[in-house]
């Protein structure tokens, strides 16, 4: 894959910085691993040179712990001398931050090797690759996210979040209250904010509702015809969500199990599949007779144990699973059932699409997808039927049988024949060692309730 023609990107600089005299800086942003966002801030004059020659950024960015840390074990720091690869803009994708005192704008980059073809470890290029194979196929992914998080307090109690007082009533909200509109009213001017926000910037935000838990939301962006610009909007999002909270003096978290007892937050994602003509090759009056469909759910099925590393890839993650929460611990699908892992929406025999529902909030969009995808392939390719529908309430007809725990979904990953056939092994081996220096010191920090258990009892 050659670079994208300089001369295109830069006809988007000169319209932008035309249309926006009164931009200062412009931020430069590439997301890690974790989906963190992370890059340099420029001044508007040398923008240009940015289309014409990209940026350096060392190639051990894409080997960071969630601390930001570089794992040497990834073999991307001290041992190839922290070196730098080079950055260039994301088309599309320039835009202005509402949020900044001083004009600011935004650019997302993409790494690459020096000598022009896309850096391997970019989890943007670790999704191109899967998505070159539908490509070959003649076919288009057409995707959207919905995405989950909690409003809290600026302000924690004892490192713990709590929910932010309402602008309004002054309260801090305690009860579930699904889709309830007074609570889209309590934060309404910051929720009006995110969505006016996306509209500034392109991203394709059409709805946010009220999810299962004390100031929970959940925001969806419209289906695009490109799977990769999907994972760039969601990215982006996240950002913005962050930023405009911060403006009305919240935080947020995209955090997979902030609260015990409460839902956590999820990013569910639905998929349909276009021929070369534009058509969804899931359409179907009767989605279960539809092949194209079952197969691609089959092989969803059948890769999603060894995908749960990216799907859950912190050890929080996995605090999310529970009946009650909505969140499936079993390979199962079935049509206009949220109690499983792949629901099939039955609205319109033209929407007929898959919901992928395991992921938690805190998976990095780009991975996410790629496993998805990785599996749709492979069901589609392989004719992998997916067994009978569920019908009815799953977690009382099956047994938890994925991964519960970060250290199993590793193991997973690492042996999945399918999905290294898919995902360059190099990557997987980089992104294993990133998450397992993560729960080792994970599992050398001793908590507060081993404290209140042991200290003074045995």
């Amino acid at each position: 894959m050659s670079v994208p023609p300089r001369a295109v990107q830069l006809n988007e600089a000169n319209a932008f910085l035309k249309e926006h005299p009164e931009v200062l800086y412009v931020d430069l942003l590439i997301a890690d691993m974790n989906g963190v966002v992370r890059g340099k801030r420029i001044e508007r004059t040398s923008l240009h040179k940015v289309y014409e020659k990209g940026i350096n950024l060392p190639a051990s960015l894409f080997a960071l712990d969630i601390n930001g840390s570089t794992v040497e074990s990834t073999g991307l720091g001290l041992d190839i001398g922290d070196a730098d690869r080079i950055c260039y803009p994301i088309p599309d994708t320039l835009s202005n931050e509402p949020w900044q005192k001083r004009p600011t704008a935004q650019l997302l980059m993409t790494m690459h090797e020096l000598e022009g073809e896309p850096f391997f470890a970019d989890p943007r290029e670790v999704l191109r690759q899967v998505v070159s194979k539908f490509t070959d196929m003649g076919l288009t992914i057409c995707a959207a996210f919905e995405l989950e998080f909690y409003l809290i307090d600026q302000e924690n109690v004892n490192g713990r979040p709590q929910p932010p007082r309402s602008p309004i009533s002054g309260k801090r909200p305690q009860s579930t209250q699904v889709y309830l509109i007074d609570d889209l009213d309590e934060y309404a001017d910051c929720l009006q904010d995110i969505l006016e926000g996306a509209k500034e910037q392109g991203i394709p935000a059409d709805a946010i509702v009220k999810e299962s838990a004390p100031a929970q939301f959940e925001v969806n962006l419209h289906h695009v015809a490109d799977p990769l610009k999907a994972c760039d909007y969601a990215v982006l999002l996240k950002r913005l969500i962050k930023n405009i909270a911060y403006d009305h003096e919240m935080d947020t978290t995209f955090m997979a199990k902030p609260y015990p007892g409460q839902a956590g937050n999820g990013l569910h994602v639905h998929i349909s599949v276009l021929d070369k003509d534009g058509n969804n090759i899931f359409t179907s009056e009767d989605p279960e007779q539809n092949a194209a469909l079952r197969h691609a759910v089959g092989g969803v099925l059948e890769t999603l144990p060894a995908s749960m590393a990216f799907l859950c890839p912190n050890v929080n993650s996995y605090r999310r699973f529970g009946a009650q929460f909505y969140v499936p611990n079993a390979p199962s699908w079935g049509l206009d059932n949220r109690t499983v892992a792949l629901r099939v929406p039955t609205g319109s025999p033209d929407a007929v699409r898959i919901e992928h529902r395991v992921a938690g909030a805190d998976a990095n969009p780009y991975l996410m997808m790629a496993a998805v995808l990785a599996g749709v392939h492979h069901g589609l390719t392989n004719k992998i039927e997916p067994g009978e529908p569920i019908e009815g309430n799953s977690y009382e007809q099956l047994e938890q049988s994925l991964p519960n725990n970060l250290r199993d979904a590793l193991r997973e990953l690492d042996d999945s024949e399918i999905l290294n056939k898919y995902i360059d092994p190099k990557y997987i081996d980089i992104f294993v060692a990133c998450k397992e220096s993560e729960l080792e010191e994970f599992e050398h920090s001793i908590s507060d309730l081993e404290y209140n258990w042991y200290l003074h009892t045995v």
